[in-house]
């Protein structure tokens, strides 16, 4: 009995080493608030904006909506492996209402990997047969078009990728227009043809999308695959733009904050790992630490060392585990959701060629939540920033404000949300933080975008 007793109390202590560094307490993500906020004037001010991580880039979109908005309009939502096209009815009829039609088209690895000619020949495609099937390739419909990668934004009509994320790395597109890019695909089929367009980023789609049903909706957030966020500065803080008056979406490109080493105290060694194995080494080194993409392989190499340090699974790492990226995102959400038993956590590593203890099923359980949790600290470090900062622009003692949020991190995990609602409270005392969880993703702000802009026009 002793002998067991101790055995476990050293599996515990290598267990409490090994996740220690994912735990932060409030100094330290009060002090990640403050390096972001520093990065964030970096980014804004002409004279540093090139040397910033964190991009704050104007995304040209200085409205949201205000419900008076009115038509038909298409959206082309692209952010991952999936696209969606969507035909948005929008109605000005005092109740704010939205009538969606959308379908969802894959995006083979290969094109992912290919040309750029090829993927926006692919996007065209998609565009097209969605129009066949509705009859409507002859009308000439305004179209939002979420691209949400790092650009820089020219006009709301134009943009110019930085670099590629989530796994993209299509030829002869950065450094390119991607709506000159698309009308090229489109001229190229010949058999149909869009009116005017609005770029916009998957943070500024979802912030519009929530946006329409709650005016104070005001910062966007992404946390899936990837994750960013955007919100509604003075103009007369962004010097990128001529102006002083009224208010600019900046789309943050977050996920990039970090790559000057601001966050280097707080890195792991498996963070170091994933990111040495990924294809943009030294880069996007906030979201390797936060996004879906990451999180399961963060998960897995802890798994491994623990297991090599004969803590879990009686030593044996099997082949299966030993795969890149063979523990998924998912699998997180899955354990840390069954909390009455440990069935799912079971099944999981059985399906990876384990047969685990009750013991390994809770460690692992364990490990899970320790990288979740860091995951939304530290999120709700970088939002208390913004939030802050907003409050700050107004003026104002104490902000209410909202914000739109989408993500299969914060859609899926059943405890991340309300973690990351928890932590905001402490690290931003003076702003009462709502989260609104878009309900149609970012297509439709993409077209509300569209909207809002026509809307503008007509009343100008």
């Amino acid at each position: 009995f002793c002998m067991h007793s101790c055995l476990f109390f050293s599996i515990l202590q290598k267990v409490k080493e090994c996740l220690n560094p994912f735990k932060l307490s409030t100094q330290d993500l009060n002090l990640v608030s403050e390096r972001l906020l520093k990065e964030m004037e970096k980014g804004l001010k002409k004279k540093t904006h090139d040397s910033a991580t964190v991009k704050m880039l104007p995304t040209y979109v200085r409205h949201t909506p205000d419900g008076t908005e009115t038509g038909d309009f298409l959206a082309l939502d692209l952010g991952g492996t999936n696209f969606r096209v969507l035909l948005v009815k929008v109605n000005a009829d005092g109740k704010r209402t939205v009538k969606l039609e959308s379908e969802i088209c894959a995006i083979p690895q290969e094109i992912m990997e290919g040309t750029g000619k090829e993927l926006f020949n692919h996007i065209a495609d998609c565009l097209a047969r969605f129009l066949d099937s509705r009859n409507i390739k002859d009308k000439k419909l305004p179209l939002g078009f979420t691209f949400s990668f790092p650009c820089k934004q020219i006009d709301l009509d134009k943009s110019v990728l930085i670099r590629w994320t989530k796994g993209f790395q299509c030829s002869g597109v950065v450094g390119k227009d991607v709506v000159q890019l698309l009308r090229e695909a489109i001229q190229r089929r010949g058999d149909f043809d869009i009116g005017s367009v609005a770029v916009v980023n998957d943070t500024v789609g979802t912030m519009m999308s929530c946006g329409y049903k709650d005016p104070e909706c005001q910062i966007g957030l992404i946390i899936g695959t990837g994750t960013n966020a955007c919100y509604m500065e003075e103009l007369q803080n962004v010097e990128l733009v001529d102006g002083t008056e009224g208010l600019m979406c900046i789309n943050m490109e977050w996920g990039a904050f970090g790559d000057d080493g601001e966050l280097d105290e707080y890195r792991t060694k498996f963070d170091k790992e994933v990111d040495a194995q990924s294809v943009n080494q030294g880069k996007q080194i906030f979201e390797k630490m936060i996004s879906g993409m990451y999180m399961g392989e963060i998960v897995r190499l802890i798994l491994i060392d623990l297991a090599k340090e004969n803590v879990l699974f009686k030593g044996m790492v099997p082949a299966a585990l030993q795969m890149k990226n063979s523990f998924e995102t998912r699998h997180i959400s899955e354990i840390e959701a069954d909390t009455s038993s440990l069935a799912e956590a079971h099944k999981i590593l059985t399906s990876l060629g384990l047969e685990p203890s009750d013991d390994d099923c809770e460690l692992v359980r364990s490990v899970c939540s320790a990288v979740s949790t860091r995951s939304a600290d530290l999120c709700a470090a970088a939002l208390a920033a913004v939030s802050d900062r907003i409050r700050q622009n107004r003026g104002v003692d104490r902000l209410k404000i909202t914000v739109g949020v989408d993500g299969t991190v914060y859609r899926k995990h059943p405890k991340f949300g309300s973690h990351l609602q928890c932590r905001i409270k402490s690290l931003a005392p003076q702003c009462d933080v709502t989260f609104m969880l878009s309900e149609d993703g970012s297509g439709k702000g993409a077209a509300l975008v569209a909207a809002v802009v026509q809307n503008k026009n007509m009343c100008s």
